[in-house]
């Protein structure tokens, strides 16, 4: 089976989404959030898929955006869900689109936010004891 290009939306720390266009392979995806995969699903039913890097925080890299029931260490990707074929699919001009404003600049403003108050009520319960 000949793998295809994936056009999908890469999100880097502190960055705003690019789209960009990748080989369906799982070398190439790898090399994208520079290590092993792993797939995460938003809290939306649009076909959608979240790769990222599954030792991301273990390893130490940037946080990236959260997005909702966790917070995403490392570059990651937004990809289609072929669920059918049980394979990732290029990304709609919509499903661009949508994704591009759900990780616009506020969201790396909310992340650093969330972060931060984390990191500031962690700190308090460590003073407290």
């Amino acid at each position: 089976m000949i793998k295809n290009k994936l056009k999908c939306l890469l999100v880097k720390p502190y960055e705003l989404p690019k789209e960009v266009e990748t080989d369906n392979t799982l070398d190439s995806l790898q090399k994208v959030v520079e290590g092993n995969i792993e797939c995460a699903y938003l809290p939306t039913n649009d076909n959608v898929v979240l790769i990222c890097n599954e030792e991301g925080k273990i390893n130490g890299m940037k946080l990236n955006r959260d997005i909702g029931h966790d917070i995403i260490a490392g570059p990651f990707l937004i990809v289609g869900d072929d669920y059918e074929n049980g394979d990732f699919k290029s990304l709609t001009d919509k499903q661009i689109l949508k994704y591009k404003k759900r990780f616009n600049q506020k969201s790396i403003i909310q992340t650093i936010g969330k972060v931060n108050s984390i990191l500031l009520n962690k700190n308090k319960t460590n003073i407290e004891r």
